[in-house]
């Protein structure tokens, strides 16, 4: 065996093992996984301010209000700050007229030049009153129990951050089919790592904090256009404990495009890679348990392998082409592949072929659980079959890029991306 094949040996069977670890995971704590269903009452109910920043979401923002108004949460105890970061088309003027509907008196807006997400929620922050604060993305839309279900993990005084569940909201293509599988396993991945204490990212659409955080670590940073993740990042560094509500819907409007995709996942590759870089302190450090040994690891090792197993695809490929070119000049096109149809009496017997199957299998027993956490319903869909197709494909390509723009130290911006979803 050369070293290029043990290479591939080792990341493929690192992609089991972490998929195997969270199957064990699942299967010893899955009795503590708690899905309501219906409303729920609270022994009280604590003040909490929800920050929408905006930009360019004259599409969205209408209904991401909306989403929140009708939370089944007392009005009096529910504070919404909209904070439009000098948006270029008409959100400005929709967040104005909104405001002026009957019901909507709970909400307070804010208008301000261009800055980046993080300083349109550091705005929110300074006006923040309520012992809980948290934010919303403008394209994503939270479901009416949400916020309950969420603020019962706040009974632990320990707890000090809880991330939702993010659902793809009403998929019209394949690729948004693909997402919403992949976003299903997600919620699997989140809340196995909230019960082994390594959630690395507190996503914009509507986590909620105690405000304590904010007071004690600073407000939001740049942090390479991921926010979500340097807060988390940073939480676990003062160990402060981040709990993941597998109930709490939260629906999102996933890229149709495949470019939109592409640029949405480049950023997001791209952050992490740069925060881990940043807080590479933390790695392999007993105090900071499974994120240190688990959770930031395992991310960069999934970069890695993503990149060199694609590399190896392709240079494979490419060896294979040209050895037929040089067959079919040596002896022509029939004799090339004349003999050459399949075996049913031949199975290729490697190791790599066993692992690859279990590595496929995990993950689409990932997927399934996902699937039930969030319909209750563990049954096989088209969607998962286009997630495994479409990612093996495109995602080796914003995994490189993203790779290399972090070696350059080349961002790609919130704005930039915003610019492009307006245009279309």
């Amino acid at each position: 065996m050369n070293v290029l094949s043990g290479i591939v040996y080792v990341f493929t069977f690192l992609s089991v093992y972490v998929q195997v670890f969270f199957l064990i995971t699942f299967l010893e704590r899955k009795k503590n996984i708690l899905i309501r269903t219906g409303s729920i009452e609270l022994n009280e109910y604590p003040g909490v301010t929800v920050i929408v920043p905006c930009y360019n979401e004259s599409k969205t923002i209408e209904s991401t209000v909306d989403s929140l108004i009708n939370l089944d949460y007392p009005k009096d105890k529910l504070h919404l700050f909209i904070v439009d970061d000098g948006s270029k088309d008409n959100t400005w003027q929709i967040i104005q007229e909104i405001t002026k509907r009957e019901g909507y008196e709970n909400i307070k807006i804010f208008h301000k030049e261009n800055g980046g997400k993080y300083t349109a929620l550091n705005l929110g922050l300074e006006k923040v009153e309520t012992p809980f604060v948290g934010c919303l993305d403008a394209d994503s839309f939270v479901d009416s129990q949400a916020l309950k279900r969420i603020m019962t993990y706040f009974s632990d005084k320990h707890t000090m951050a809880v991330a939702p569940s993010i659902v793809v909201d009403n998929p019209k293509n394949i690729l948004q089919g693909a997402q919403k599988a992949e976003y299903h396993m997600g919620v699997y991945n989140k809340k196995m790592l909230a019960f082994l204490g390594g959630i690395h990212v507190t996503p914009g659409p509507f986590s909620i904090f105690r405000k304590k955080v904010f007071d004690d670590l600073g407000p939001y940073r740049h942090a390479h256009n991921t926010e979500d993740q340097e807060i988390a990042l940073r939480m676990q560094e003062n160990h402060y404990k981040i709990e993941h509500c597998p109930d709490a819907y939260v629906y999102t409007v996933a890229p149709n495009t495949v470019k939109k995709l592409y640029r949405q996942r480049l950023r997001w590759i791209y952050g992490f890679i740069r925060n881990a870089i940043d807080y590479r302190r933390l790695i392999f450090k007993k105090e900071f348990g499974t994120l240190a040994f688990f959770t930031l690891p395992s991310g960069l090792i999934s970069v890695l392998s993503a990149v060199f197993l694609f590399i190896m695809l392709a240079y494979n490929l490419i060896n294979f082409i040209l050895h037929k070119i040089v067959q079919i000049n040596a002896v022509g096109i029939h004799n090339t592949f004349s003999g050459s149809g399949f075996d049913f009496f031949f199975f290729d017997t490697k190791t790599i072929v066993f692992v690859s199957i279990i590595l496929y299998t995990s993950v689409m027993i990932a997927l399934l659980v996902g699937k039930s956490m969030v319909e209750g319903k563990p049954r096989i869909s088209f969607d998962m079959f286009y997630f495994m197709i479409i990612y093996s494909v495109i995602a080796p390509f914003w995994i490189l890029k993203a790779l290399f723009n972090a070696i350059r130290s080349r961002e790609s911006s919130w704005t930039l991306e915003r610019d492009v979803k307006m245009a279309k």
